[in-house]
């Protein structure tokens, strides 16, 4: 049976960092994120007995370290199901791939959607996360729609997502900077390993949960100045973590910062405008949607911006009819 799904980045607001369990990916700490209109993978997944042995095209290309790594998703399925045929994989993403716009939780989310309905699997919403998160963390976040909170549980049954707000709770806009498409050259999952080596790893640990709680009350309220200094100052202590982490990690390039010395420059000037970062080098914008066509313009004017990419809260992953193959 062949299935497609399609997924969006689940961009993270309060991020997680370090995980409690690598094999399962349970995090340290709870996270809050949205999910990306415009940051979209499409993924179609078929079964079938006559083929000899998987295989796996991402991006119209065949990388042996991510096939390994969704060949291992596929085979939990299997695992769930007892089926033994081989799977044909064909995947696409709408924008750059490892470059910090976490293509790794749309990926894993369509993958999963579209590989359980290819082997006939009927789950949940919140089978369907736990399930995600064991290919890429991230992942579990892309299933729901909207706004939405990854819970900080012990036990894999209790580490999932699920949606706070949806998608059209909040007339706001996450407008992708993209600086440079060179992919980033230490991968989350390699940085995970290194967050509890950070001095400031156990300082931010003690008040994560609280910040988790401010966040959630600033969304229900459409508070967006007091949303947009809380995104900012998380996003600066994350990466003051992973830049004093054992091996250090730095994302950031000279355009980031330059990038966010210039969303400053313009709030400065009037226009209600945040940024966000995640693991790489891209920089998020956020503003309310009535002023997306003034920060448009305004980055078309930058020639260190490669390309903007406009999104608004999007539903989850979801099964749609037009197939790759």
């Amino acid at each position: 049976m062949k299935a497609t799904a399609r997924a969006p980045a689940s961009v993270a607001l309060i991020k997680y960092w370090g995980r409690k369990d690598d094999v399962l990916r349970l995090p340290q700490n709870g996270s809050v994120s949205i999910n990306m209109s415009n940051l979209l993978t499409t993924t179609t997944v078929e079964f079938a007995s006559s083929l000899e042995a998987d295989t796996v095209m991402i991006n119209g290309q065949n990388i042996k370290e991510e096939a390994l790594r969704v060949i291992q998703h596929l085979d939990r399925i299997r695992a769930l199901t007892g089926i033994s045929d081989r799977a044909r994989v064909v995947s696409e993403n709408s924008f750059p791939s490892s470059t910090g716009l976490s293509s790794s939780s749309s990926g894993f989310a369509a993958l999963t959607v579209a590989a359980a309905s290819a082997a006939g699997l009927k789950l949940s919403e919140k089978e369907l996360s736990i399930l995600a998160r064991q290919g890429s963390g991230s992942a579990c976040r892309s299933i729901p729609d909207g706004f939405v909170e990854w819970l900080d549980g012990e036990r894999s049954e209790t580490s999932y997502a699920v949606s706070l707000f949806p998608p059209d709770h909040w007339a706001i806009a996450d407008i992708v900077a993209v600086v440079s498409a060179e992919k980033k050259e230490v991968s989350s999952a390699e940085g995970h390993k290194t967050a509890l080596s950070s001095p400031f790893f156990a300082a931010r640990q003690q008040k994560i949960g609280e910040k988790i709680a401010l966040l959630k009350r600033m969304i229900a309220a459409k508070n967006f100045k007091a949303f947009g200094e809380l995104v900012e100052a998380e996003a600066l202590e994350f990466h003051a973590v992973t830049m004093t982490s054992t091996p250090s990690l730095v994302y950031l390039i000279p355009h980031s910062l330059r990038m966010i010395k210039t969303v400053r420059k313009w709030r400065d000037e009037g226009l209600p405008v945040y940024f966000n970062i995640n693991t790489g080098q891209d920089v998020h914008i956020l503003c309310e949607k009535k002023n997306v066509g003034n920060v448009q313009k305004k980055l078309q004017g930058l020639d260190f911006v490669r390309d903007v990419i406009v999104n608004e809260p999007a539903k989850g992953a979801r099964l749609v009819e037009e197939h790759l193959f």
